[in-house]
């Protein structure tokens, strides 16, 4: 009797002591198509983003509302200095202005509808910067990228401010993506750079909980690092644009 009771304790502690599972993707495609389902359901996410790159530093912190016909979301940011709100609903992006630049820029309105290619001053001076930091805050667009020119270049199981991980390690070929060049890269940065790592971690649903983005090539040598944090999936959020008289 207390032999078997010794096998048995031998057996068990050899189960605790196994390692545990390999994470589940080895493949981008795999992990960018699961993670996006994921990031659908979930439904929506607060986040908080910190960009260090060269001398700017700026953090923002809001919260998304995911699904099939896209992201919407608002934040705060001290991008440029002090804090604006930005709102992104339906593809329009939306920024408060400073309320001593109001006159100038949204005809005394509060807020000012934001484009890349815009022709009004506001977009003209931030429009692009702002569009990339609304980008880079939905794991969607990063996602994407990793399943048009990623490659997984290690993967291991972790835990992320006490909650349970995959940590995904990929390199995004640059020559691969065409024009959409990830975090605001110059147009000739796919034949100077090559390859971009990008850092993401997943939960036991994948739903992403960190990006990093890894912008230290360019710099060479200066920290530049951009890094968007999910959490509280499922959270009701209440993202809507601002109101239309309110819009210069």
């Amino acid at each position: 009797m207390r032999k078997a009771a010794v096998v048995l304790l031998l057996v068990l502690l050899a189960g605790c002591s196994g390692s545990p599972p390999p994470p589940a993707f080895t493949e981008a495609r795999a992990l960018a198509d699961a993670a996006t389902a994921a990031t659908t359901s979930g439904g929506s996410a607060k986040f908080t983003t910190d960009v260090a790159v060269g001398q700017v530093r700026s953090k923002g912190q809001g919260q998304a509302r995911f699904g099939a016909g896209g992201t919407s979301q608002v934040m705060t940011t001290d991008f440029i200095g002090e804090p604006m709100e930005l709102r992104l609903v339906a593809g329009k992006l939306y920024a408060k202005v400073p309320e001593g630049s109001r006159d100038e820029v949204g005809a005394g309105k509060p807020w000012v509808a934001v484009a890349a290619d815009g022709t009004d001053p506001f977009s003209q001076v931030l429009g692009g910067s702002l569009a990339q930091l609304a980008a880079q805050n939905d794991p969607a667009h990063t996602l994407g990228e990793i399943r048009t020119a990623g490659s997984i270049v290690s993967s291991e199981r972790t835990d992320l401010s006490g909650v349970a991980a995959e940590h995904y390690r990929v390199e995004l070929d640059l020559s691969r993506l065409g024009a959409d060049l990830p975090a605001g890269l110059p147009a000739d940065s796919a034949g100077r750079l090559g390859k971009f790592p990008v850092e993401i971690w997943l939960d036991d649903s994948h739903r992403p909980l960190q990006v990093v983005l890894d912008l230290s090539p360019i710099l060479q040598g200066g920290e530049a690092r951009i890094t968007t944090r999910y959490s509280e999936w499922g959270v009701p959020v209440d993202v809507q644009p601002p109101p239309a008289g309110e819009v210069g």
